[in-house]
């Protein structure tokens, strides 16, 4: 018996393990564990507080959580927009505040379109967009093959793999060699692209910093990929086409200056929370 009570735990232990650690949702994300790990639902448990969890998978799960790993990636799978997503340390985690980029292109892009998603990582963008608009064809670049793997399994679940291309490239080197594969020309592009800055990487969260370094690093002013997209989209888009691009809560003059240098009209868009999240960019007339 002592031996087993080595092995096991309770919520109320949980939960104070990861208030200790300072996790903000401590008992939420207990109960997210005690759930994908033992099959208990949140009323299960709360009705047996005292209930003790000897599940070996749980107790690795709670003491790695507390070091402030990710708890999307000890669940393997997150929600977001109307979809579930497989999520694993090898792409970005999704995040609610990209939904609005989501809605915004689901509303715009036109009948019938052909869009791309650039630096797609888990595929949610393009998959969440592909879910609503079963009108719609996209191909999703990465130059990671472990976000592709990824995208590649959240398309599938979500029965839009018929619709969806895949391709390899590097954003920055060799991204016109996507548009010489073949393909429809976009009505759209579309990318949550890296734009934190070099120098604030290490001040970002324990769980954050347990994220894919290649897709939260902007450079050195957190504007290198929006200056190659912008560099791009011209000669890669339908007349009437347009961009739409997740940007940082502090961007905003930046990009619009970016892209009215490149003959573009720019509208910054919020997110549900008031912060500037999206720039929607069209060709200037």
């Amino acid at each position: 018996m002592q031996e087993r009570e080595k092995i096991a735990v309770t919520y109320r232990e949980i939960v104070e393990k990861l208030q200790c650690a300072g996790i903000e949702n401590a008992e939420w994300d207990a109960f997210l564990l005690i759930e994908h790990f033992c099959g208990f639902s949140k009323e299960q448990v709360l009705a047996n507080r005292e209930h003790r969890f000897s599940s070996p998978e749980l107790i690795s799960a709670v003491e790695r959580r507390a070091a402030r790993y990710p708890l999307q990636y000890l669940l393997g799978e997150w929600q977001f927009y109307r979809q579930t997503y497989r999520v694993s340390p090898g792409c970005l985690i999704p995040r609610s505040d990209t939904e609005i980029l989501v809605e915004e292109a689901i509303r715009r892009l036109p009948k019938n379109a052909f869009f791309a998603d650039l630096c797609t990582g888990s595929g949610c963008i393009a998959v969440s967009i592909l879910c609503e608009r079963p009108d719609a064809t996209a191909v999703a670049v990465d130059f990671s093959d472990d976000a592709l793997a990824i995208a590649a399994e959240n398309a599938a679940r979500n029965g839009v793999s018929d619709r969806l291309i895949l391709k390899k490239a590097d954003l920055l080197v060799d991204l016109p060699s996507v548009w010489n594969a073949g393909l429809p020309i976009p009505s759209a592009l579309i990318s949550n692209p890296p734009y934190i800055r070099t120098s604030d990487l290490a001040g970002l969260s324990l769980e954050v910093q347990n994220e894919p370094r290649m897709a939260l690093d902007g450079g050195e002013d957190g504007l290198i990929f929006y200056r190659k997209l912008i560099s791009i989209a011209k000669g890669c888009l339908l007349p009437d086409g347009f961009c739409l691009f997740e940007i940082g809560f502090d961007q905003a003059i930046e990009i619009q200056a970016l892209a009215n240098a490149g003959a573009f009209d720019c509208r910054i868009l919020r997110d549900y929370g008031g912060n500037d999240r999206v720039a929607f960019l069209q060709k200037q007339n």
